[in-house]
């Protein structure tokens, strides 16, 4: 696959003051019912920071503050290959809550991996539990 065909995609890892780490249910289509590190896919003409925040406002009426890159992930799937880079995010507006129906939980670094995800997020899932850095 030619790196012109990988999907920009960007992922929060956002947590709170107990540890836990925000997750959002799927609601419907490719994944539905799986679980997230939410986010989305990077526009033409936004940067990755700037996809991320706004993906963030419109699905879950949060407004964060993004921090350092934690990891990428490049992932194919049968129907699309992305390229998903991971962010450190700090909550700074907002209690979220699913503007589309998904349900949303904050989950304790060792209560994720009861969370069944899509593929892609597993890596990162698994770093987060390792002790990934949060943002201050």
């Amino acid at each position: 696959m030619r790196p012109t065909d990988w999907v920009p995609v960007v992922a929060a890892v956002v947590r709170r003051g107990d540890g836990r780490v925000l997750l959002a249910q799927r609601p419907s289509g490719a994944h539905a019912g799986l679980w997230e590190f939410p986010g989305g896919k990077v526009e033409p003409g936004e940067t990755p920071e700037q996809a991320l925040a706004r993906e963030l406002w419109e699905e879950l009426g949060i407004g964060v503050e993004v921090g350092e890159v934690l990891a990428t992930v490049e992932h194919r799937y049968p129907h699309i290959a992305i390229r998903m880079t991971a962010y450190a995010c700090r909550l700074v507006e907002g209690e979220p809550r699913g503007l589309h129906g998904q349900a949303v939980a904050w989950a304790s670094p060792v209560e994720m991996s009861r969370y069944p995800m899509p593929e892609a997020d597993v890596p990162i899932a698994r770093l987060v539990a390792a002790g990934a850095p949060s943002p201050p």
